[in-house]
Formats: structure tokens, C-alpha cells, sequence
């Protein structure tokens, strides 16, 4: 499957008119090309365009000016509609392009496999760049020229002192993701207790690998590296169960979580190498016939699969050398730089609005509850000390430091999921990077007191944070706290979709911050809001509801009356409650179902939103009844 003589990568300096035509006429098996651009939700287009097309005319492709797409058809609501849907592809030839192979079709001439160059675009609507590409390409831009300003107007940092900003070239905004999958065989699946007990008893993390899945995660790691991704690690993660061996010698009942991580790199190109690794792991472990999810929550009662999103800013120097501008100079006296104090500070204070970016499905909103390693409250741990470097996974932004090495010193987002859109998540994180990198750099405060200002408590007043709110902890978040001591000192995490896009309603100053520079502009920001409106309302009305019917229907009585005992009746009593509140109606009273989706039908999301949280916890406690109940019945 991996065969060295294909092309698996155009770099930039090879995207010239004279260069392409030489390599592609070099590997006649590439025989479609697809302009990708990338939508507000985070999809991407792939228009097959034979390449006999593309080389005839392809000076015109390069420029620009030779494809277009409906933007109707894409998520770019209210901005290309049905009466203005022309949006115009415009290539981007900073970045790598990657040929998709496609493992089940062959060229006849040669007997290698068909491949698909897949060009990474713009997209272009009257005159207006609207896609997550450039959103994140823009973003980057001026985040750039604002902090090199910053060093412009102060050039002594605190914990910089040693970085010239005269000797600086460039600023590389270093960023990394790691995906998570859950990984079974197709139209099995294992039960729910089995799965929550390995993950209580620690069976499945970082264990061996075997059969078909072994052979699908070297593969992939192996495929990434054909790429240019360099992958450091495939491994187990928490959730799952032990698989079968059938009696041909092949697996049985896998339902196995993973993680493939590779190295980190910068701007855009993170997104499209995270692209570009979903699609690999898709199709391998499907050639090695197993099913993938990147669902963020794909079973109920079990780890959810998370995607950890890495952040750091960096100098490239004129003498060549990179500097990693969130160390201080002293590694083992301070935790941070100011520019690194002020990144970590302006990804808290403004979170409330990228929240929504980040979590904008019921499934994403399904992981983030307490107990399963995911962040449920807007606060960071920095370490025991600067000199213990220690890890809290229980906070929404970790700081990794490593005291050898201090050009790894980074941020860890721990909310994000496969299918966070991570162009504008990365685009909302620097954004709110700059916002606090000004305010510290400008308050003309030492480390110690920056430090001491990420430290505070709630009630006390700060330079920057909010009075009211706490920012730091060192505890276990989950053990340590209640839930409403969680809410009081870090911020009441929203429930819903609508209660997370709301947030662009209820802090408006902070989402100024967000449209600092004018690129994500309110109008892209509102576009994405009622794009995930529509999908939240589709996924209630059309999936949620009639799923949570079916399992209502299928609750059915099954004690005998001269078997039952009052218990059986007691518990079918609460059952037969709880079935007719969520799907009964009556003249006098509407069931949930029929009440959300009027409160859906009039428009009414606060409504909607309220009685979608009762739902879930009726489903909830019905569930557990109904287990309760069927245990109890022994004929």
C-alpha cells in the first residue's frame, strides 16, 4: 500500500507552473485534481477536475480564475445564498499540497494506485475572502504585525530581555493537534458496562495493539510519514475492551480507542495536515476492514475522544535561530515570559466566546462532563513550582514547560474535538492571545506580578481579569470542587448549543476581541452562529428526538402479575412516568418531544434549550430505571 515511488507531497517551492507540469506528466497515475477550500464548519470541498483539465489550462487554475463552487452548498450561511452563490476557488501555494490515493482503484498502464492532488484553496465571494483558511492566514498576519509593534514600543520585555526585537525576522505561530478516534468492527458493538468497567480498571491505556487494528495504526503512522506529517506516536488511549480472535485468526467485537499524534507545525498548514490525517486513518483502518468515529462522544457513559490543540509563539531570527517567545529567560525562576503570562491570560478571559467555535454540537457539549479527563470550567494550573513542572488534566489550558528544553513551552487547549473546526479555533485562540499579550506587555508589570495576577482569587480585584472570577488551580478540578463551588469561581459552562452561542449576545466587548483587525468580522461570526443554529435544530428535530422515541418504544413492561413483586411495580410505576412525560401527549399536557419542537417551530431557543436539558436528564434517569428493572426480572 505504501509504495515510495508515488508522490505524496508538492512543497511551495515546487507549486510553479514550469515544476508542476514536469512532476505531474512524471506520475500519469495522479489523475484528478481537487480544488479544497474549507467552510465555517470546518468541510471540506473536493471538485474532481480530470487532470488532462488542469494541465491545459492550468496557468489559469494558479491565478485563480478557472473554478469556482455553489456557496450555497456549503456552510456560509447568510453570506452565499441561493441568489448569490458564486464563490471563486483561489489557490494557495504556501502551503503542501497532498495526493489523495485512492487504495481500491489502479492504474491499468503502471498498477499503481489512482491518485488526487487536492490543492488547498480560498474561497472568494464578492471580492471577500469567506473560508476558515483565510480567516486563520489573516488572523496570523496581523497578530504578527500587532506584537511586533508590541516590541517596537517596549523593546525590554519581561523574561524577553535576552531577544532583540532588531535581530527578529519572523514570528512562526507554532501549533499541534492530537486526534483521538474510537475504532470497531462494522455492525458490532460492545456493551456499555463492559466498556465503562476497562476504563474504571485502567485495562486499555497505552496496551498492545493487536490483529487488524495493529496493522491499521502502523499503517497509518507509516502513511503519515510518506506525507511529511513525521509522526511521533500511535498508541491506545483509555477507552475500550479486549477484542476477539475468531477461528480463521482474524479480530472480533474491537471497539478500541486511539490516538495518532505527529509534529507540530504552523499557521494553516495544521489544519491541513489534520485534514489530511483524518482522511489516512478513515480509509486504512477501513481497508483493514474497521469502522472510525471522530465523534467527540460516540457512547454514552465512556471517554469521549478529545483533540488537544496545542498553541506557542516563536521568533525566527536574522542568524537563523528560533527563540520561543512564552519562556522566560530563566526557566527554573519563572513559569513564563510576559508574552506567554499574556497568551495564557487572554485564552481565559475570552473564552466565553470561542467557546462556541470549539464546541458547537450536542455530541462536543456530550464529552465535556465531569469525570472522563475532559474540561468542564474556564481555568489553567501552570505547576507546582517553575522548577516542577507538573500536569493537571483536569483544566481547560495546560501549560507544558520541559526545563531542558525551552523552545517546547506551549499552551495545551484540552476542549477542542475531531471536528472542531481548528482554523478558526486556532484563528479565536491567537486572537485572544494578542488581547492579553497587550494588556500585560502594556501594564508595565514584572513576572511576579504577573504571576500573581493569573494566580488571584475570586473577589479580588485585577490589571486585566475579571474580580469576580478565579483563574488558577492546582486541584484536581473534579474531585476537589463541587459543582457549584465550579460554577462560583470559574464560570457556569454552558449546557446547550444555544446556551454557548449566546455568548456572542452576552459579551460583546469580548467578542471585540474576536474582531480586533476586522477579519473574523461580525458578519462571518453571525454566519457561523446560525449555521449551527440550523444544525443544532436539524440534529434535535430529525436525530435526538426520534432516537430517544425509539428507546421509549422499546421500554416495554415485563413482569408477569403473579411473578412481580412490589419492587417490579414500584419501579415500573416511576418507568411508565418518565415514558409518558417524554413521548405521551394529551389534551391537558404536551410531552417534551412535542414541546421542543413547537418551542423549535416558533423560534423560541430559550425554550427549546431548557426543555432539551430536561430531556436529556429524563432519558437519563429512564435508562437507569429500565436497567433496574430488567435485572429485577428473572423469568
Amino acid at each position: 500500500m505504501n509504495n515510495k515511488d508515488l508522490l505524496y507531497v508538492i512543497k511551495p517551492e515546487q507549486q510553479t507552473e514550469e515544476a508542476l507540469r514536469e512532476l505531474l506528466l512524471q506520475h500519469p497515475e495522479i489523475k484528478f485534481v481537487s480544488l479544497m477550500g474549507v467552510d465555517f464548519a470546518g468541510n471540506d470541498t473536493d471538485e474532481k477536475i480530470p487532470m488532462k483539465v488542469f494541465l491545459e489550462d492550468m496557468r489559469s487554475f494558479l491565478e485563480g480564475s478557472a473554478a469556482q463552487t455553489d456557496g450555497s452548498s456549503v456552510v456560509l450561511t447568510g453570506i452565499a445564498t441561493l441568489n448569490n452563490a458564486r464563490v471563486d476557488l483561489v489557490v494557495d501555494k504556501s502551503v503542501n499540497w497532498f495526493v489523495d490515493y485512492n487504495y481500491e482503484h489502479f492504474d491499468a498502464a503502471n498498477g499503481k494506485m489512482i491518485g488526487t492532488l487536492r490543492i488547498p484553496c480560498y474561497l472568494l465571494h464578492n471580492g471577500n475572502f469567506v473560508d476558515s483558511r483565510s480567516i486563520l492566514k489573516n488572523t496570523l498576519d496581523y497578530v504578527e504585525s500587532e506584537i511586533m509593534e508590541l516590541f517596537k514600543k517596549h523593546p525590554v520585555i519581561p523574561g524577553l530581555e535576552h531577544v532583540n526585537p532588531a535581530e527578529i525576522e519572523k514570528l512562526v505561530f507554532t501549533s499541534a493537534t492530537e486526534l483521538e478516534f474510537w475504532v470497531k468492527s462494522p455492525r458490532e458493538d460492545a456493551p456499555i458496562e463492559a466498556l465503562s468497567s476497562s476504563q474504571m480498571m485502567q485495562e486499555q491505556y497505552w496496551q498492545r495493539t493487536r490483529g487488524n487494528v495493529r496493522t491499521a495504526l502502523e499503517q497509518t503512522v507509516e502513511t503519515l510519514d510518506l506525507y511529511g506529517l513525521e509522526p511521533e506516536m500511535g498508541h491506545k488511549e483509555c477507552g475500550g475492551v479486549k477484542g476477539q480472535i475468531d477461528a480463521a485468526g482474524h479480530m472480533t467485537h474491537v471497539m478500541e480507542q486511539l490516538e495518532v499524534d505527529w509534529k507540530f507545525a504552523s499557521g494553516v498548514q495544521t489544519g491541513d495536515n489534520e485534514l489530511l490525517a483524518r482522511i489516512i486513518v478513515k480509509e486504512v483502518f477501513r481497508m483493514n476492514g474497521l469502522e472510525v468515529s471522530f465523534q467527540a462522544k460516540p457512547i454514552p457513559g465512556v471517554a469521549g475522544s478529545g483533540e488537544h490543540t496545542h498553541v506557542g509563539i516563536a521568533a525566527r531570527m536574522k542568524n537563523g535561530k528560533f527563540v520561543n517567545l512564552f519562556s522566560p529567560k530563566d526557566m527554573h525562576k519563572d513559569f513564563l515570559s510576559a508574552i506567554g503570562y499574556g497568551a495564557l491570560m487572554g485564552l481565559l478571559k475570552n473564552y466565553e466566546v470561542t467557546n462556541p467555535f470549539i464546541s458547537c454540537t450536542i455530541d462536543s457539549l456530550n464529552r465535556l462532563k465531569p469525570g472522563f479527563e475532559a474540561p468542564v470550567c474556564i481555568v489553567t494550573s501552570l505547576g507546582m513550582s517553575p522548577e516542577n513542572p507538573s500536569r493537571n488534566r483536569t483544566i481547560l489550558a495546560g501549560l507544558i514547560r520541559d526545563l531542558d528544553n525551552d523552545k517546547a513551552t506551549r499552551i495545551e487547549m484540552r476542549s477542542p474535538n475531531p471536528y472542531t473546526n481548528t482554523y478558526i479555533a486556532l484563528a479565536a485562540f491567537y486572537l485572544s492571545c494578542l488581547d492579553g499579550i497587550k494588556a500585560c506587555v502594556e501594564s508595565g508589570k514584572d513576572l511576579k506580578a504577573l504571576e500573581k495576577e493569573i494566580s488571584k482569587k475570586a473577589g479580588e480585584p485585577g490589571f486585566y481579569l475579571d474580580t469576580d472570577r478565579q483563574y488558577r488551580t492546582e486541584d484536581d478540578v473534579f474531585e476537589d470542587f463541587t459543582a457549584e463551588e465550579r460554577s462560583k469561581l470559574f464560570g457556569e459552562p454552558p449546557a446547550t448549543v444555544w446556551e454557548n452561542l449566546c455568548a456572542f449576545e452576552k459579551y460583546p466587548e469580548k467578542v471585540g476581541v474576536l474582531t480586533q483587525g476586522g477579519i473574523l468580522k461580525k458578519e462571518y461570526i453571525e454566519s457561523f452562529k446560525q449555521g449551527a443554529l440550523i444544525r443544532w435544530k436539524t440534529e434535535l428535530l430529525t436525530r435526538l428526538i426520534p432516537e430517544n422515541y425509539l428507546a421509549v418504544v422499546e421500554m416495554k413492561k415485563l413482569h408477569e402479575p403473579e411473578s412481580c413483586t412490589d419492587c417490579d411495580l414500584a419501579l415500573w410505576h416511576k418507568i411508565q412516568a418518565l415514558r409518558t412525560k417524554l413521548a405521551k401527549d394529551s389534551f391537558e399536557e404536551k410531552s417534551l418531544f412535542t414541546s421542543i419542537r413547537k418551542a423549535i417551530a416558533a423560534e423560541d431557543y430559550d425554550t427549546a434549550s431548557a426543555l432539551k436539558i430536561e430531556m436529556a436528564k429524563a432519558v437519563e434517569e429512564l435508562k437507569i430505571l429500565y436497567h433496574d428493572y430488567k435485572q429485577n426480572i428473572i423469568d
